[in-house]
């Protein structure tokens, strides 16, 4: 049973003859979103930093990081499938092994909404789309109630780093973004030209933020660096104590941990 066609964020036309068997992630949520859609048993392989479920990919083979994929590897496994990303993967990479007769889905969502209608889309790719849709309902329903719980509470002021040394934020045009302007964040840095502008300690005690969030992905914030911001004490996140240590998987990995980034992120943000 063919299934498609599909059009994925790259614009390409993706139609596959039956549900794909062999399936090689190259991104670590949508791995983690594989095995949530019950597409693990046919998961061939992942990146190195794929890391959930820990029990689903310790048996799966590596195939490398996001850059630097084992292409040849990849045809080894005799992949039908290979997903990637338009931001985590490289387009060359893409092109060579389309090049070799194996399909390629890229995804590239930008917004929470975004991400979730692309469970329900990567759910049929795989053969699976009543699952997918199911879990896009469910986490449609978690959004509206969330948007509910908002309607009427001001933001607050957030300042979500993503590196150190320099340090590194995002812009409006994010996912981070988005997941933090639900949850009840005003992004100090949304309105910057850059997607990942680099900023300053000074930059940051200007945009006088309510709320520092200092996740452990991609660079992996620990507490000694909660020291940093000794040196300015009248930011109002410092001066009330709300530098926070937290798990990057929640503001950026789409899938299942959205449903969990709705339930902790708030709650972090509108902390006295």
């Amino acid at each position: 049973m063919a299934l498609g066609p599909f059009i994925d964020a790259s614009g390409a036309a993706l139609t596959l003859p039956s549900p794909p068997r062999r399936i090689v992630s190259l991104i670590p949520s949508i791995t983690e979103a594989l095995f949530a859609l019950g597409a693990g048993p046919s998961l061939a392989g992942c990146t190195v930093y794929c890391t959930e479920p820990p029990e689903g990919v310790a048996t799966k083979t590596r195939v490398g990081g996001q850059k630097n994929p084992k292409l040849d590897l990849i045809r080894e496994l005799g992949a039908d499938l290979v997903v990637a990303n338009v931001e985590e993967n490289l387009r060359e990479h893409v092109e060579t092994l389309r090049g070799w007769g194996i399909p390629v889905y890229v995804t590239y969502p930008r917004t929470v909404a975004g991400a979730i209608r692309l469970l329900s889309e990567l759910g049929a790719v795989v053969g699976l789309p009543e699952r997918g849709r199911e879990m896009a309902v469910a986490l449609e329903a978690a959004l509206d109630d969330l948007r509910d719980a908002r309607a009427g509470k001001p933001a607050r002021r957030v300042f979500y780093a993503i590196w150190r040394g320099p340090w590194m934020t995002i812009n409006r045009d994010t996912y981070i973004h988005d997941m933090l302007a639900l949850c009840g964040g005003d992004n100090v840095f949304g309105g910057s030209a850059t997607r990942y502008p680099e900023v300053t300690l000074p930059d940051v005690a200007r945009s006088a933020p309510d709320v520092i969030l200092l996740p452990d992905e991609p660079y992996r914030f620990r507490r000694i660096h909660l020291a940093d911001f000794d040196a300015h004490p009248d930011i109002p996140a410092v001066r009330g104590g709300r530098v926070h240590l937290v798990d990057g998987k929640l503001a950026t990995w789409y899938g299942p941990r959205i449903a969990e980034a709705f339930r902790v992120l708030p709650r972090l943000i509108a902390a006295e």
